[in-house]
């Protein structure tokens, strides 16, 4: 009687039924159309683990340049100004700062006015 992968096949199986859990359909149901899935969902997680770190920066720079409008500031000036003014802080800080602070972002900006080049 020759060997068959009873026991492995069925674990293998499970394995995918657990990971496949909330699909619909053949993709929940049918081997060959569960490794497909898979493979696809393991793809668009991978390429979007690498989009969101573009993303979350944008909204950084969208908070912080919506924060800055309020108190009459360009985002770009503000920027230079902070540059020009010798204070480091990354632009996670100054997102939070701003979406949390706003009393504390407005001193900060006031403090770094001085260092804005006025256009010519």
């Amino acid at each position: 009687m020759r060997a068959r992968a009873g026991a492995s096949r069925r674990w293998k199986r499970e394995r995918m039924l657990k990971k496949t859990e909330g699909y619909w359909g053949a993709k929940k149901r049918h081997i060959r159309r569960m490794k497909e899935a898979l493979m696809k969902s393991g793809k668009y997680a991978y390429f979007d683990r690498k989009k969101r770190k573009p993303n979350i920066r944008m909204l950084w720079i969208t908070r912080i340049n919506a924060a800055a409008r309020m108190m009459g500031v360009r985002y770009s000036d503000f920027i230079a100004a902070l540059k020009a003014a010798n204070i480091q802080l990354n632009r996670k800080e100054l997102a939070e700062m701003a979406f949390s602070d706003l009393e504390g972002f407005g001193r900060l900006v006031e403090l770094v006015k001085k260092n804005i080049k006025q256009p010519a």
